[in-house]
């Protein structure tokens, strides 16, 4: 059995976030208004609520302090009210935030984000990644005259909109037909993508796929799904709401060095600001727009779509991209993120049953139980012991914010926990577990 040594204080104290959640519930469904946030996410000694954050660091209502490896569901690139872009926000503020017509802010931040994507040739701007990636769908069906969408069943969210989610075993409430119109392939095998096309001939509309998560394309993956789209009159969508200023300041497209027909971005364009973004060329873009005789789609109208203060953020975060080495810090501390916890996996014996995968910028872990399995209750375990010693990680997200004394701080309560691990591995999780176990969002019943 091996003896972690506790830290001299541990987080125990959750009385405030405990007397909240009980009223959240009540008028809020599920207690919050992201399901990745509920509190069947977290472990029962869990903070309930947040009510700020400076950099990689927040405070709970109880008044606990964390570092966070979850940055706003990867949305806040630099940090927590990182004062060049609420300074920017601010000041156009002042200046009003919505308007009868148009802003110019909303022309110099589309000729911004489109100097940075190479081949994008029209934007339109939205709130939510959800808004820009079923506009693309309807965009794609629109230009072909075509009704299914094809997915890669690899990736594990595109939108809360019916094409999607009745496509996963949470589709209650979406008529079967639409489920029906949503197929799946696997990533990095290009005879399940050229199979679907042969099931569904002249009927998939467009292709829906991130470029990369946890695993990169093998043999050339991305322009082989962008050659048979093409090759059946299908459009290569790149849902890039994640891996865009993550990846690289012109997005994982620009990695792998290939130009989608459309793709969208959102998490950590605004660093937390609600802004999502549609890409795309213009023969499938004006389809939504005045400068054509076909019949008009209906592509994305919001009231709030262009808020300018949202904008002005945006270009500040841009602008930071540019002037900085963001995107090489990311990969440096998720790096030495890594490495530090690799570390102690090996110094607590674990290696066979907690991991960490992906791209230094957007890691995971993984939990094992003792017979290999993926588990849950050592999720749970793992979360709980790891915020008794200050850090909220439901993954391994590193921001610009995250210095090097946050990341050794890190690796030594993960060293802590991962002894916590061990021993439940050897006399069973139950025996260190507090209360009930973490579910996926996506599961058929409570």
């Amino acid at each position: 059995m091996i003896d972690a040594a506790e830290p001299k204080t541990l987080i125990t104290n959750f009385g405030r976030s405990k007397a909240l959640q009980a009223k959240s519930h009540a008028l809020i469904p599920g207690g919050a208004h992201t399901y990745a946030k509920g509190d069947d996410q977290y472990p029962e000694q869990a903070p309930g609520f947040i009510v700020r954050g400076k950099g990689s660091h927040v405070w709970d209502v109880d008044g606990n302090e964390y570092i966070e490896y979850g940055m706003g569901l990867r949305s806040v690139t630099l940090g927590h009210a990182y004062e060049p872009v609420v300074e920017a926000a601010y000041r156009q503020m002042q200046l009003g935030v919505n308007f009868t017509r148009p802003g110019v802010i909303e022309l110099e931040a589309a000729e911004k984000l489109l100097s940075l994507i190479t081949g994008g040739e029209m934007v339109k701007f939205a709130k939510n990644g959800s808004d820009v990636t079923t506009a693309a769908v309807k965009l794609a069906r629109a230009h072909t005259g075509r009704s299914l969408i094809a997915i890669c069943a690899d990736h594990p969210f595109f939108s809360v909109d019916d094409w999607f989610i009745g496509s996963t075993i949470m589709s209650a409430g979406i008529p079967q037909a639409i489920q029906e119109m949503t197929v799946k392939f696997s990533y990095n095998d290009i005879s399940s993508v050229r199979a679907l096309f042969a099931r569904y001939p002249d009927q998939i509309a467009c292709v829906m796929m991130e470029a990369e998560t946890v695993h990169g394309p093998k043999d050339n993956f991305l322009h082989e799904v962008k050659q048979v789209c093409h090759e059946n009159g299908a459009l290569f969508i790149l849902d890039e709401i994640i891996t865009g200023f993550r990846w690289a300041v012109g997005g994982a497209q620009s990695v792998y060095n290939i130009e989608p027909d459309m793709s969208t971005f959102g998490k950590a364009l605004g660093n937390g600001f609600a802004i999502a973004a549609l890409v795309g060329k213009q023969e499938f873009m004006e389809l939504g727009g005045l400068q054509h005789n076909r019949e008009r789609v209906f592509l994305l109208s919001t009231t709030y779509g262009a808020e300018t203060n949202v904008l002005a953020a945006a270009i500040e975060t841009m602008n930071i991209y540019q002037r900085e080495d963001v995107i090489g810090h990311l990969h440096r501390q998720g790096d030495r993120l890594r490495e530090g916890i690799n570390q102690m996996i090996a110094r607590h014996h674990v290696g066979d049953y907690f991991g960490v995968m992906g791209r230094p910028c957007n890691q995971i872990y993984y939990t094992l139980d003792q017979n290999g399995e993926r588990s849950q209750p050592f999720r749970t375990l793992f979360m709980q012991e790891t915020i008794k010693r200050g850090l909220i990680m439901p993954s391994l997200v590193v921001s610009y914010s995250h210095s090097n004394e946050d990341i050794d701080r890190t690796v030594e309560a993960i060293g802590e926990a991962l002894a916590v691990y061990r021993r439940a591995l050897d006399e069973g999780v139950e025996n260190y577990l507090v209360g009930r176990s973490v579910q996926p969002v996506f599961r058929q019943f409570n």
